[in-house]
């Protein structure tokens, strides 16, 4: 039986483009105790592959991580199979602002120590001491009072083409990072302040809500579904946007549009941009912001070295590569050296400063 995606990405694509159908994109995750991960991994996958399902599913014994499409035609069907596990049933699903038939070309679920790598001990505190949920409403409401400090639960790379306006966005390359930066930071206002946090579809925040009550924060809230569903609710609900720029996402897409304003810059020009680039040379694969002018130009590359391997034939870029393993600049995010105008993420809680 097949329990492993075998067709390539572009395979995959051409079957796509031939079916002419419209996809979801879709995510959520739940926090449950699974017993036998391994078992519950392959028996979505045998489910979801009949249902023509693409994504990345990350599976733990803590529980679900899902990023996914489906063809619009299956929703009902995929949402009773959910609705079928005892855990999943209700399951929030955040729908995405923007739809992309091509948002992922493989079905790849997989076992993972963790849904989202935190790097925390769980038995160290109650994971289910949670901070409190508020809508998009009560959220906007929060975030204009004088008493909350809001958090950006994201990386550097997510928060520099959008967040939401006064946020806190930490200079830090992983959700571990930003855990002990915002403890550390916010020592001194654990009773006086409200602590509000966001991040792109709630999961991040909703461990870090109950790693922050377990350190003695008193007042602590999140974004309930993140930004995804904070924009849903602001659109039925006709409410005031208070996000500004681009959602970074985790899929082909790489971000969605949630404001006209463009607040990030051209790594390379440092003209306004704020759309991310994979550098085309495969020994690079570095993620960095990229303007039309220097797209062209640079050819989708991130420096003239690797614009040059990437204009050398396929098997000498191969023989380059061989037991070089991948350049560490990929789990930069933006950071290389030679991308002269990165942007310098050092105003970590400034505000409570002034």
């Amino acid at each position: 039986m097949q329990l492993y995606n075998t067709l390539s990405a572009k395979e995959r694509a051409e079957l796509i483009e031939q079916a002419g159908k419209e996809r979801l994109t879709i995510s959520f995750y739940a926090y449950a105790k699974i017993g036998n991960p391994e078992l519950l991994r392959n028996h979505l996958f045998i489910v979801w592959n009949e249902l023509d399902v693409l994504g990345r599913i990350y599976i733990a014994h803590e529980g679900i991580n899902a990023q996914l499409s489906i063809p619009a035609d299956n929703f009902n069907t995929f949402k009773t199979h959910l609705d079928s596990i005892t855990f999943l049933e209700n399951v929030r699903l955040n729908i995405a602002v923007e739809h992309d038939n091509f948002a992922f070309l493989k079905l790849k679920v997989k076992v993972r120590d963790k849904i989202v790598a935190d790097g925390l001990n769980d038995d160290t505190f109650d994971v289910t001491n949670k901070g409190i949920h508020v809508d998009a409403q009560k959220f906007n409401e929060l975030i204009e009072d004088e008493n909350t400090i809001l958090v950006d639960m994201r990386n550097h790379y997510e928060s520099e083409i959008g967040h939401f306006k006064n946020a806190m966005t930490p200079d830090v390359d992983t959700f571990r990072e930003s855990l002990d930066i915002i403890e550390e930071d916010l020592k001194d206002h654990k009773e006086d302040k409200n602590l509000v946090m966001y991040c792109t579809g709630g999961i991040r925040c909703e461990k870090a809500s109950a790693y922050y009550r377990h350190k003695g924060f008193k007042n602590v809230y999140q974004l309930e579904g993140g930004i995804i569903n904070y924009v849903r609710q602001v659109e039925a609900n006709k409410l005031e946007n208070k996000f500004i720029g681009k959602n970074f996402v985790f899929d082909e897409r790489r971000s969605e549009r949630i404001s006209d304003d463009v607040i990030a810059h051209c790594h390379q020009c440092g003209q306004s941009a704020d759309l991310h680039t994979n550098c085309a040379n495969d020994a690079c694969h570095l993620l960095f912001i990229q303007c039309d002018e220097c797209k062209e130009k640079m050819d989708n590359c991130c420096s003239t070295t690797c614009m040059e391997v990437h204009h050398l034939p396929y098997e000498e870029q191969k023989a380059l590569r061989k037991g070089q393993g991948n350049s560490n600049d990929i789990f930069k995010k933006g950071r290389a050296d030679h991308l002269p105008y990165k942007k310098d993420l050092r105003n970590i809680f400034e505000m409570l400063k002034k």
